[in-house]
């Protein structure tokens, strides 16, 4: 088939992703909003450090199992040869990388934010430096101009959603809502509102989801190289990742899921099944992102206050395949060059790896960017990761499934750690919606200060 028949072959594939991806961007920020005004900022804060918790155990269990895949299979034996180099990876600054990281958490305008994202550039820039010389007592002093050409950083952007910079207004916005109670209602109800009709949007492609993710997957089997002449250390860096991400996935994440609740988790893992398909098929857990809610909400009956908070967050900065492939395959780099890395380094990796898969975004094949970064930290080559580039979009698919599979069994943990809070919660939101219907406009002011007079002695007892 040529190019153009693959294209034509994966076009119903590519109206899915970017039907889920034109609800990504409403749907983060409206259920972030929503989850985070309808939990009071104590339950929201107890909540967040338990997602954090969570997250960052997971993760750093996912680097450990990686480092200890590649080193008991250690598929980087053998010689480079049987590698063709293809093109050069352009070069990243650790500390520009991460900067990027806190820049791009505070946008300096939200509608760029939801097209763009910071990242810095380099330049080169001329620099004349004049060197005045003196050779003996009797010559004239000689001054020569010598120029040199330096990289510097200048500010620049790259397409895609900024969906940190979204996820931390989205977050202080929902707080604030929610602590402004009466006045912030009409706000509350407009972001309830624009989730319920984005969900219900979420019903209808959910109907077009399975031709879709046939057509994206038929469509990269059918674009692919002959995988008969992958050679044998990258079939085995393929089967080393496959085990390690199968470990995570299949025995860590339930287990710890069991451990927490005392419930099965494959009956919990059973309700996922269509969102772990789509994530098969997109590559993308931003884009699974609504088919994620709707099978935690709709399936497994995960509260919806839960959801909306741990699951835009987790697609965010919960990537647990990122950041086991991200060891293993610098590792793997390493071996290929018989590098023999010490325990310093191992650790370096292990850190390094941990970190830049919080800052690779929810889009495909992002983990290859930040790869950079885990490479430059104990100076392999970057260019060598042009020898893994044949067999990522595979590899993608399947990290993207375990960061799914991660983020939603983390929304099951939260919850069962958090039910005191949301029973105590439940109440007091029947309570005020109630209140706001029979309301009269001319009441308003009179009862406020009825709330403030009863309040009062209670105030007054625990100064």
């Amino acid at each position: 088939m040529s190019y153009r028949d693959v294209k034509f072959f994966s076009f119903p594939g590519e109206l899915l992703m970017r039907m889920l991806q034109m609800l990504v961007m409403p749907l983060l920020v409206s259920s972030l909003i929503t989850g985070m005004a309808a939990l009071d900022s104590r339950a929201s804060g107890k909540m967040g450090v338990r997602a954090v918790v969570y997250y960052t155990t997971t993760t750093i269990i996912a680097v450990i199992i990686g480092i200890v895949m590649v080193l008991i299979i250690h598929p980087g034996k053998g010689s480079k040869d049987e590698f063709t180099k293809v093109q050069k990876v352009e070069q990243v600054s650790p500390a520009d990388a991460f900067l990027d990281l806190i820049r791009n958490m505070f946008p300096p305008n939200l509608v760029e934010a939801c097209t763009k994202q910071y990242k810095t550039h380099y330049a080169k820039k001329v620099v004349h430096v004049t060197m005045t010389v003196n050779e003996t007592i009797f010559a004239l002093n000689d001054s020569r101009e010598i120029t040199q050409e330096e990289m510097i950083p200048v500010p620049g952007s790259v397409n895609g959603i900024n969906a940190l910079g979204l996820v931390v207004f989205s977050m202080c916005f929902g707080l604030i809502i929610g602590n402004m109670r009466e006045q912030g209602q009409a706000l509350k109800d407009f972001f309830d509102c624009l989730n319920e009709a984005i969900m219900r949007l979420v019903a209808i492609i959910m109907w077009y989801a399975p031709i879709g993710i046939l057509f994206l997957i038929a469509g990269k089997i059918v674009e692919m190289d002959d995988m008969t002449t992958m050679g044998g250390q990258l079939g085995m860096y393929t089967v080393t990742v496959i085990s390690g991400l199968l470990v995570h996935a299949i025995i860590v994440l339930p287990m710890l899921y069991f451990i927490v609740t005392r419930k099965n988790p494959f009956v919990f893992i059973a309700g996922l099944l269509q969102a772990l398909i789509t994530a098969l098929g997109t590559s993308s857990s931003s884009a699974t992102l609504p088919i994620t809610f709707k099978c935690l909400e709709e399936n497994n009956n995960v509260d919806k206050r839960v959801t909306r908070f741990v699951l835009p967050v987790g697609a965010t900065i919960n990537m647990d395949g990122t950041a086991l492939y991200e060891a293993l395959a610098a590792i793997f780099i390493a071996q290929v060059n018989d590098y023999d890395l010490n325990f310093g380094q191992i650790l370096t990796i292990s850190i390094t790896a941990t970190a830049a898969s919080i800052g690779a975004a929810g889009i495909p094949q992002a983990g290859l960017v930040t790869m950079v970064i885990v490479l430059t930290s104990v100076g392999l080559p970057t260019d060598d990761i042009t020898l893994i580039i044949a067999v990522d979009w595979f590899l993608d698919r399947l990290r993207t499934v375990t960061n799914v599979l991660g983020d939603s069994i983390g929304a099951g943990i939260v919850e069962h750690l958090s039910q005191h809070e949301l029973k105590k919660k439940d109440p007091e939101v029947c309570t005020t919606v109630v209140e706001a219907a029979d309301k009269k406009p001319y009441h308003a002011i009179s009862l406020e200060n009825d709330y403030e007079n009863e309040r009062l002695p209670d105030s007054d007892t625990k100064m």
